[in-house]
């Protein structure tokens, strides 16, 4: 356990528990009330997993190394999931080329808000010359991306949104469309259907941007066919396979109703396909799910999945670096930088564009 030097100041506040002193600090801290103390906290964890996988390379510093390197703090949702190691390439290549050091950090879980705010201030208190964050809620990231505004280090949200204007709030935002995607779902989803059935959602998780859009989309989207009935679209498979396999499992009811199913993420899709292979309820049914992994990619070429939406992880994990460094150079950068979606299926799968998405 870390050391608090706020310890004398905060002892009625422990026993309301961890979470409650995480989000007490950054309160503190955007006032500016921790000072010498809370840098000492930090520096005191810095050698601490702390709840969080840490790729970093090198030792730790504060701000630029004494060659005068950058150094740059990489956040993620989480650090499980394909997606985000293929995010960590792209990150890794781009600073590689650029000539800086990154510290890749994140949540071990993408539901672990309290982690992630730390991980912020950490890097905030430390002094390092940006941030490039992929917020898992839109809401409860504001506050510390504030304070390394007030302590001028350039943030740039990737991924996923953040309450804010790009360009103002924050230097710039590097995300999937993921209205468009959502959108692109239902299209394809309807189409494979002959526009007509029910249909069930199952949702990420309350908070995240991205999928919020995605899911938003393809609602959108589906109530433009009026022989499609959406029986389903209030459920959150939660931010693990494992989570999102339990609430398949019991939506079992309406999923041997379903005609047609959407899933807006990597977690979420492994889960009900889990559970359609399980309970045998592939057949019969159109599956639109998003984002690729070995798992995905193997269960389209199978037809167990009838079309994935991809991103392009590398390229997007690329991208925020590339923008962060221009940003922290004092170069100028766009405010919102769009990156790629694209539609699978079985007909276009060995498409050198498709092929590479899945990878």
């Amino acid at each position: 356990m870390m050391l608090n030097p706020l310890r004398h100041l905060a002892a009625g506040i422990l026993a309301a528990g961890l979470l409650a002193v995480r989000l007490l600090a950054v309160r503190l801290v955007a006032v500016g009330l921790v000072a010498v103390g809370l840098v000492t906290m930090l520096s005191a964890c810095g050698d601490s997993s702390g709840g969080a996988a840490d790729g970093s390379r090198g030792s730790a510093g504060s701000g630029a190394r004494p060659d005068g390197t950058l150094r740059l703090a990489v956040i993620p949702k989480g650090t499980t999931h394909e997606f985000w190691q293929s995010i960590e390439e792209g990150a890794r290549r781009a600073a590689d080329a650029a000539g800086v050091e990154i510290v890749w950090r994140g949540p071990l879980k993408e539901n672990d808000r309290a982690a992630q705010i730390e991980i912020v201030q950490q890097f905030v208190t430390q002094g390092v010359d940006g941030i490039a964050l992929a917020p898992l809620d839109a809401q409860a990231l504001v506050l510390p991306v504030a304070l390394a505004k007030d302590r001028n280090i350039p943030v740039v949200i990737f991924d996923s949104g953040l309450r804010g204007t790009p360009g103002a709030d924050f230097a710039s935002f590097v995300a999937t469309d993921n209205l468009e995607g959502g959108r692109m779902a239902a299209r394809e989803l309807a189409r494979q259907m002959g526009e007509e059935g029910p249909v069930v959602v199952l949702r990420y998780q309350v908070g995240s941007a991205s999928t919020d859009d995605r899911e938003r989309g393809f609602l959108e989207t589906i109530a433009g066919y009026p022989r499609i009935e959406v029986i389903s679209s209030d459920q959150y498979g939660g931010a693990s396979i494992a989570t999102a396999k339990q609430k398949a499992l019991n939506m079992l009811d309406v999923l041997r109703r379903a005609k047609g199913i959407f899933t807006p993420n990597e977690s979420v899709t492994v889960g009900m396909l889990r559970t359609l292979q399980q309970e045998n309820l592939v057949e019969g049914r159109t599956f639109v799910g998003f984002d690729s992994s070995t798992v995905l990619a193997q269960a389209l070429r199978d037809g167990e999945i009838d079309a994935l939406v991809l991103q392009d992880p590398v390229d997007m994990g690329a991208r925020a670096v590339e923008t962060l460094v221009r940003a922290v150079r004092g170069e100028p950068v766009e405010s919102h930088i769009d990156t790629t979606v694209a539609l699978a299926t079985r007909d276009n799968l060995d498409d050198p564009t498709i092929a590479r998405l899945l990878r």
